[in-house]
């Protein structure tokens, strides 16, 4: 037997951490990873491994991940041809087309693309020949107010400033848990030991959150805010900033400042108070505290994108760095310098260019709010949705109001999904088209490096051979991009490998072949332990993508947004407000079919204040009917006093024992699905983006 050390980069979350793999080869040939640890040597994540990176190797041998296309016949699934899978996929979905204009086929792209850089670089081949209207993603169950807000105040929906973690004296978290998250629109493997470094130069970390998650608990100050609160808490501390005349000036130039003065004029810490739970005078002193600080950075995630002010939060978020003197500064927010620019090489993006058919939401960058995918197939009518194409994504699970999405998946005349499971949601499909494992690809991440906390870069060859008869990602899209050309006579542009596209965009990037670094693809594999390329630095007032060159504080469609947010009513007293957590062995809907993952304590339990369960009578450890407007499920609840009062906590992804799924493990774990409570009407109303946090909610005895 030989065994060989390999080096890449994990690619199951954001933090792209760096990994030691151990391969053995036996008498046969055969290839099998033998170890799995993290990499000493790696320039950004420094020997930082989480317990999902071990489960790489169970992905790769799970018994019931797909390894040739599969049709459904009836009830069964039967192995068909590559080519003869092509041609049905190009054949059903151009006559769908044909007979019901093109919007009739829609598309879902799941978490996971954003990952897979095969994906990234060659799922538009196809779908972008499909000329749908009726695109979707988890983007608008996630971070879409991250998005929408840079395209409105920097011209480019990528222009994310990112917490400069590293020099940072005081960093302000709001609805992020990176201690579960490992960073998220912040690539930051070890977080623990970065947040743990601000503390030890005399820094602070305060979190806001509506339950004293992993990272409040080691945290110097944890506020609970009533889920959906946190406009009304950020909208204090801004009001207070100009109040006590807290702000500094900024490098960059900036329209409408004076705007956003006056609008906010009448959003106190005492009228705000009400709103958020938060005391009005710690809504104050929070604003002195993070003005005092000689470098200070807000950040906002998931918890504050997914509820019904998610833009005005990200709006938020920005101007408090901004006003503070933070925006573009070591220590604050700031622009990552990638080596492949997704700025220099992509438009600024679009908004509202075009509505969802049925309930008018907004598209954004191409794409329609996910919220509306359901309706938009069980509406009848012109336009209405007949065919679908899943690529790497379990809406069933992982958006609102699955029961209803399980309806109209039920309903379409097909289907198709690029995914390696007969999962949740692709049951429903008629062909499944599953892709080479993460191990058998070269690697290279082109969208966290994007937000990483350093500037940093690696490219990595596969480790295992491709298997006979398996295709990768990309080329699965090249030969359905064929299929379907052919089938409709379209002209088809060439194509490249993505290796060869991403040594193009190394070339051409600002560390490429006009600079000293010289970058390319053949370079990187001198740096198997990635190739750092130095801490943040303030960039934004050159990549601003803006029609004046300046920061639009004041964007005409968030000010509007406003009379909306002043609009709402005040809390109701005695309901209870459901939100999300995360757990570090766990991302979204898809890890729960390995047995590393799942296995200790379990949590898919509902959190519930201890205060809660009494005036309900209920116990710690009892089964309960948890139910919303749109649906009811049954679970069990955990007193914690790490809930705010008025406050449940269910984990989403959960919920997997349906019938036709074939995940032998997660389908024998207990728990139920958060999005048979969610409710699809409930959105930032401004992005479309999903309001999964602050949805109201009854618990009783089951």
């Amino acid at each position: 037997m030989t065994k060989t050390l390999h080096h890449r980069a994990c690619h199951l979350c954001e933090a792209i951490c760096g990994l030691t793999l151990e391969t053995t080869q036996a008498d046969d040939g055969s290839l099998a990873i033998t170890s799995i640890k993290g990499d000493t040597l790696d320039t950004f994540s420094r020997g930082h491994i989480c317990p999902k990176a071990v489960a790489l190797q169970d992905i790769q041998n799970d018994p019931d991940r797909l390894h040739q296309p599969m049709l459904r016949v009836g009830s069964e699934w039967q192995p068909i041809a590559w080519e003869d899978a092509f041609a049905l996929v190009a054949e059903r979905l151009s006559g769908i087309q044909a007979r019901h204009g093109q919007n009739a086929v829609a598309v879902y792209q799941g978490n996971p693309s954003v990952h897979n850089y095969g994906l990234m670089t060659h799922s538009n081949y196809f779908l972008g020949q499909l000329k749908t209207r009726n695109r979707f993603s988890a983007t608008s169950v996630d971070q879409l107010p991250h998005h929408l807000t840079s395209h409105l105040m920097y011209g480019h929906g990528m222009l994310l400033p990112i917490p400069d973690i590293d020099h940072t004296d005081f960093m302000l978290i709001l609805g992020g848990n990176p201690l579960a998250s490992n960073g998220s629109i912040m690539t930051v493997p070890d977080v623990e030991k970065r947040l743990k470094a601000i503390q030890a130069r005399g820094g602070k970390v305060v979190v806001v959150d509506p339950r004293r998650s992993e990272t409040a608990a080691m945290a110097d100050q944890h506020l609970f805010v009533r889920p959906g609160g946190d406009a009304a808490l950020l909208f204090g501390v801004l009001n207070t900033l100009f109040a006590e005349h807290l702000t500094r000036d900024s490098h960059l130039p900036i329209e409408g400042l004076d705007d956003v003065r006056a609008a906010i004029a009448g959003f106190t810490a005492d009228a705000m108070s009400r709103q958020c739970a938060v005391p009005a005078e710690q809504i104050r002193q929070l604003a002195r505290d993070f003005a005092a600080a000689d470098k200070a950075v807000c950040y906002g995630r998931m918890g504050v994108s997914t509820q019904a002010f998610g833009t005005l939060c990200h709006w938020l978020v920005q101007l408090i760095n901004l006003v503070t003197g933070n925006l573009d500064r070591v220590g604050g927010a700031v622009c990552t310098t990638p080596a492949v620019d997704l700025v220099a090489s992509t438009g600024g993006g679009h908004f509202n260019r075009w509505q969802s058919r049925v309930s008018a939401r907004p598209e954004y960058g191409g794409e329609l709010p996910v919220s509306a995918l359901a309706e938009e197939m069980l509406t009848a009518g012109e336009g209405q949705i007949r065919a679908l194409v899943t690529v790497a994504g379990n809406p069933v699970l992982s958006t609102p109001n699955g029961r209803q999405l399980e309806q109209a998946l039920d309903g379409l005349e097909f289907m198709v999904s690029i995914d390696l499971y007969i999962n949740e949601t692709t049951r429903y499909a008629d062909l499944i088209l599953p892709s080479t494992s993460a191990l058998e690809n070269d690697h290279y991440d082109t969208t966290f490096n994007m937000f990483a906390v350093r500037n940093v870069t690696r490219f990595n060859r596969a480790i295992l051979p491709k298997p006979a008869g398996a295709l990768h990602d990309w080329e699965i899209f090249v030969g359905l991009a064929k299929a379907f050309a052919a089938q409709t006579g379209a002209a088809l542009k060439p194509t490249l490998p993505p290796a060869q596209m991403i040594d193009l965009g190394l070339r051409a990037g600002v560390y490429g072949d006009a600079s000293a670094h010289k970058l390319s693809v053949e370079r990187l594999a001198d740096h198997p332990h990635g190739k750092d390329l130095g801490p943040l630095r303030p960039n934004l007032a050159a990549r601003l993508k803006t029609a004046d060159g300046k920061v639009q504080a004041a964007p005409a469609v968030i000010l509007a947004d406003l009379a909306r947010f002043a609009a709402q009513p005040l809390p109701v007293a005695d309901e209870l407000l459901l939100i999300g957590r995360r757990h570090v062995r766990s991302n979204n809907s898809w890890m729960h079919n390995y047995h590393r993952l799942v296995k200790g304590k379990p949590r898919h339990q509902l959190l519930m204040h201890p205060d809660d369960l009494s005036h309900r009578q209920l116990s710690d450890g009892q089964r309960v009917r948890v139910s919303s407007r749109i649906g009811m499920i049954e679970v069990e609840v955990v007193a914690s006093l790490d809930m705010m009062p008025g406050v449940v906590s269910l984990p989403h992804g959960w919920g997997h024992g349906r019938p036709g799924v074939q995940m032998a493990i997660a389908s024998g774990q207990p728990g139920a699905s958060a999005n048979d409570l969610t409710d699809e009407r409930q959105l930032d109303e401004l992005s479309g983006n999903a309001a999964l946090n602050g949805v109201p909610v009854q618990v009783a005895a089951a």
